[in-house]
């Protein structure tokens, strides 16, 4: 996927930097949020529309008020895939990116080359509370919404 978007990038006549590592990284992760969204549309019940447009609502007060709540668990945990797949994905990076360039992935490979330093434990501490706070999170809104319902 790296050398084939590199491919393409110099076939344009793009300039390596920020730009090309954005695009990259997007057509990366994209086929990852499309499994992961498309799996929780199919999941719809398509009643809920039906009714929606029986109570007289048009298709934007349908889409706002009934298939975005119902679909943004699954956009959430489509960026939260992407954010984690493109965080550590060295490889895409290293393709796409200018000489000047220095992205987080190309830091830490730099870095473990001359042995870890502290601010890689540090990162990688938070991104793993972050990740157990935003779990948390999602199991209190869950209990929360279970108890409202009894």
């Amino acid at each position: 996927m790296g050398s084939s978007l590199l491919t393409l990038f110099v076939s344009f006549g793009l300039p390596l930097g920020a730009k090309t590592i954005f695009i990259a990284h997007v057509m990366f992760c994209l086929s990852y949020v499309v499994v992961t969204v498309k799996a929780r549309i199919a999941s719809l019940d398509p009643r809920l529309e039906q009714a929606a447009s029986d109570l007289y609502a048009n298709e934007l007060q349908t889409f706002t008020r009934i298939t975005l709540p119902l679909v943004a668990p699954g956009i959430a945990a489509g960026a939260l895939l992407a954010f984690s797949l493109s965080f550590d994905d060295y490889i895409v990076t290293n393709f796409n990116a200018s000489s000047s360039s220095v992205t987080f992935p190309m830091y830490v490979w730099g870095a473990a080359q001359r042995g870890t330093p502290v601010q890689i434990n540090v990162i990688g501490t938070a991104m793993f509370l972050i990740a157990i706070l935003a779990v948390g999170a999602g199991q209190l809104v869950a209990s929360r919404r279970n108890k409202a319902k009894w």
